[in-house]
């Protein structure tokens, strides 16, 4: 119960991150270091999301 919880809880913050990152990239430029920043909390948070499914199926 808790993992799909973790899943949908991570699952927001993703699409929250996202929907930021396409904002900042756009305003500010793909290599602006706010860019690259959220691009790698977004990255950090999806592995994180990779690993709880992976997890689940096993």
């Amino acid at each position: 119960m808790t993992n799909n919880l973790e899943k949908r809880e991570l699952s927001n913050r993703i699409d929250h991150l996202r929907e930021n990152l396409i904002t900042v990239g756009t305003q500010k430029g793909l290599n602006h270091p706010e860019t690259i920043q959220k691009s790698q909390e977004l990255d950090t948070l999806i592995l994180k999301y990779q690993f709880l499914m992976i997890r689940k199926d096993k």
